[in-house]
């Protein structure tokens, strides 16, 4: 079992590092230079970068800005996604500066300034900022299918839900427009966007965003919405207080007889969006190996916690 998990997490890190940089090569080879913000913390170092006349590289603030909140999240949410976290904007933040030659005896990579690249910038600027959408959906989703993060706007919107309930959903759209709306007036002020009006770029960065978003539900939900579990085990107790507790999610308690040995047993049954079914799966190895769990595709699901399917 051991050998197996340990497979499993190699494979996720493999995961979170493509997506990572996939995210990376998205705002560096095609957002910055076309001054289009993709909201979060990347946006706040993008402008940073614009207000220092490019002095200051795009991923190093991005690194930078994410310490405190990390430490701020594993002292709220605690240190179980910790290493993920840190290895996941790391990644992020280093192929930020990669593939601008922004690291110290790489400065010949740029693929910010190679010719397909260019071309697109001056002739098929939607086009551009479609692939950079497309990029950063496919890595964040791959990143957070596979439990990472790259923490930054990620951290304060699980600090938001757990100390106020805040939905994550809508602190998200809230961080962005302002951040979007922030980075548009340095843009303004800055005169960085001769050919295009500030405004204009705003509009593509909430397009972007809508993009973005599309993308990471498709990776993450696929055709399905939710799952249901149905888990029998002689720990059900433990298991539940981890479901309400550590998932926000409610469960369900029913009496049930076990035929084989003829003793009575609790049977949990909760409802997770696919989301977050790894990790439950997870909780559930972990207090008891021996757990007979049935997961089963829910299509549609109303009430608390989920939204009806479009």
């Amino acid at each position: 079992m051991q050998k197996i998990l340990s497979h499993k997490t190699i494979r996720d890190y493999v995961a979170i590092f493509i997506g990572a940089m996939l995210m990376g090569i998205s705002i560096s080879v095609f957002l910055i230079d076309a001054r289009v913000v993709p909201g979060g913390i990347s946006a706040v170092a993008m402008a940073i970068h614009y207000l220092s006349d490019g002095a200051i590289p795009v991923g190093l603030s991005l690194w930078l800005m994410n310490i405190p909140l990390f430490l701020w999240g594993t002292r709220e949410l605690g240190s179980t996604f910790a290493a993920r976290t840190v290895f996941g904007f790391s990644v992020s933040a280093f192929s930020i500066d990669l593939f601008r030659g922004d690291i110290p005896g790489l400065g010949f990579i740029k693929w910010n300034s190679s010719a397909p690249i260019l071309d697109l910038l001056h002739h098929d600027f939607f086009f551009l900022t479609v692939i950079g959408a497309v990029l950063l959906g496919v890595g964040m989703g791959l990143v957070l299918r596979h439990r990472g993060t790259i923490g930054g706007a990620d951290v304060i919107t699980a600090i938001l839900h757990k100390r106020y309930g805040i939905k994550p959903g809508q602190s998200i759209i809230f961080l962005n427009v302002i951040i979007i709306s922030l980075a548009t007036v340095v843009i303004e002020l800055k005169e960085l966007s001769p050919e295009r009006p500030a405004l204009s770029l705003a509009f593509y960065a909430f397009l972007l965003t809508f993009i973005l978003s599309r993308i990471v539900d498709m990776l993450l939900d696929g055709f399905d919405y939710a799952r249901s579990a149905w888990i029998i085990s002689e720990k059900c107790e433990e298991i539940s207080r981890a479901i309400l507790h550590d998932m926000n999610r409610g469960a369900t308690a029913f009496k049930g007889r076990g035929l084989y040995l003829n003793t009575d047993r609790d049977i949990l049954m909760t409802v997770i969006t696919r989301r977050e079914l790894p990790g439950l799966q997870e909780r559930i190895q972990q207090i008891d190996p021996e757990a007979f769990v049935i997961i089963s595709t829910v299509h549609e699901v109303l009430g608390e916690g989920f939204k009806r399917r479009t």
